[in-house]
């Protein structure tokens, strides 16, 4: 066997990580690679396969003991026999930083690539390939081969084991992209992998990724569908815009920043939930919801600056997505490209625009989204018919009431209401659902919108259920035997299926009371 002796040749790459001139993300796995090189033993690099790069060694056929050492062999190799042995693999692949550009001549790709920004790589190989690179880097190019090395998640079956071929758990990635979409494997994979911690895979995760490509998708079809024939641009200052459009280019201008901030940390999960939760909540179930109401009203500039922000933040949200969901991004962007723009791969990426930063937008439409969502879970709690629309009474602070009643139009819409009265206090109406949000009072007087006699019987019937589940699982959980003999995950189930009833007890006898 050949071996090569480590103990001189670790010691830059060993300082190199530890004085930061390489940064591993996460940093724990430092400790790992600090382990291996402190203890690193004298590497084998022969393997006795019939493939793989030769080892250039010479033996002479009439004295064995005579060797030859080249890359190219002796002049007379007829009187010469080469070694049979083979390089280890990771011997080869060691120099792959340099090697592949042309090294050890002097390229231009060398000079421009060398040393590179990041490796991406699995933590398994921490000591078999990324410490050997480092090495072999000072070694022969007298540097660090890259700046980070980012550490992916490593994915495992239901029972901790990681995937494996050759033991079967693998599911096979052509059939979850046939089931759920090459886009939505591979973004809900990202949603799912925490910096530097292993996942448990399953597959029924994979629906959260197709879920989201289908909302994009969808949101995409009503925004093309209502900016005409042209692609809107957007060249307005905030004179001209409403409430809705400056609160989203906002939002919009927090969501770049807060992906910046989690790919510069390799946080790639994080950036992945930043671009899910803007484009989910605040641009489809929020602002679209918002803007319909200016594409079907009779205000032209109103409408016109509605499209031009839908198109603009839709654009933007298209590039946050593409280095995740590439091929539904670009057939997107391809539908809303303007004039002479590139494909959405080699688009620019966006970047903060201050201007748009606006707190104050911010904080009005946070403050009329609480009101709305409070009037959808009374109108859900107490089973308002969504046909029928309800009056609201707010007490509230002076400035709060004059939010309420610039932006009543909004409300009115998103909450089907059908008049708002906002005052600084006052009796609370009779027969009304009542909620909170930001100090205000929220009533909600159901007298013609429910049958108060029906709605009594349906909730007490609920209560009835919920009292009669809540008492068997009692007994279950004081029972020290089922404690005792039953499989941890079974008791938690029944323990968390007696909170999640107890929270609607709680629920159903809050709304009784309302309608007594």
């Amino acid at each position: 066997q050949w071996f090569l002796k480590m103990t001189e040749l670790s010691k830059p790459a060993l300082d190199a990580v530890n004085k930061g001139l390489i940064n591993f993300h996460p940093t724990h796995w430092v400790k790992t690679y600090n382990h291996w090189m402190e203890n690193i033993k004298d590497w084998c690099i022969s393997r006795q396969l019939w493939w793989g790069h030769r080892i250039p060694v010479w033996y002479h056929n009439e004295n064995p003991k005579k060797i030859h050492v080249s890359l190219n062999g002796p002049e007379d190799k007829n009187n010469w026999t080469q070694d049979e042995d083979v390089l280890d693999t990771w011997a080869s692949s060691w120099l792959w930083p340099f090697a592949v550009h042309k090294w050890p001549e002097k390229d231009h790709d060398l000079d421009y690539f060398y040393p590179t920004a990041s490796l991406v790589t699995g933590p398994d190989i921490i000591f078999f390939w990324v410490a050997r690179m480092i090495i072999s880097g000072y070694e022969f190019m007298d540097s660090v081969p890259f700046k980070d090395v980012y550490f992916t998640s490593i994915l495992r079956d239901k029972n901790g084991k990681k995937f494996s071929k050759s033991l079967g758990n693998s599911p096979d990635p052509f059939d979850l992209f046939e089931k759920y979409g090459t886009d939505a494997v591979r973004f809900g994979t990202m949603l799912m992998a925490p910096q530097g911690l292993d996942v448990l895979f399953s597959s029924k995760r994979l629906e959260v990724g197709r879920n989201f490509i289908n909302k994009l998708w969808n949101a995409s079809r009503f925004v093309l569908m209502n900016v005409g024939d042209e692609i809107p641009v957007l060249d307005l200052s905030k004179k001209d815009l409403n409430l809705p459009e400056l609160w989203i280019l906002s939002r919009l201008q927090r969501t770049i920043e807060r992906v910046d901030k989690n790919l510069n940390r390799f946080q790639f999960n994080e950036a992945a939930k930043a671009i899910y939760e803007f484009t989910w909540s605040d641009y489809c179930d929020w602002y679209i919801e918002i803007a319909k109401t200016h594409f079907s009203n009779d205000d032209q500039t109103s409408t016109d600056a509605a499209r031009a922000v839908t198109v603009h933040v839709l654009r933007n949200i298209i590039l946050l997505l593409h280095p995740y969901a590439p091929f539904v991004t670009e057939e997107i962007w391809s539908q809303i490209k303007k004039g002479n723009d590139v494909d959405a791969i080699i688009s620019s990426w966006p970047i903060i625009d201050e201007r748009w930063v606006d707190e104050t937008a911010e904080s009005k439409m946070e403050l009329l989204k609480g009101v709305i969502s409070s009037v959808r879970t009374i109108r859900a709690q107490m089973n308002v018919p969504p046909n029928k629309y309800a009056d609201m009474v707010v007490h509230c602070k002076p400035k709060q009431k004059s939010i309420l009643n610039s932006y009543s139009k909004i409300i009115c819409s998103l909450a089907k209401i059908d008049k708002i009265t906002a005052s600084e206090g006052g009796n609370k109406p009779l027969n009304s659902a009542t909620s909170v949000v930001d100090g205000m009072e929220i009533f909600i007087p159901l007298e013609g919108l429910i049958d108060f006699d029906l709605e009594r019987k349906r909730v007490q019937k609920r209560i009835d259920e919920i009292e009669s589940h809540l008492e068997v699982l009692s007994q279950k959980l004081n029972n020290k035997e089922f404690l005792n003999r039953a499989p941890e995950n079974v008791v938690k189930r029944e323990k968390e299926k007696s909170e999640e009833m107890s929270e609607e007890l709680k629920k159903m006898l809050s709304n009784l009371a309302m309608i007594q």
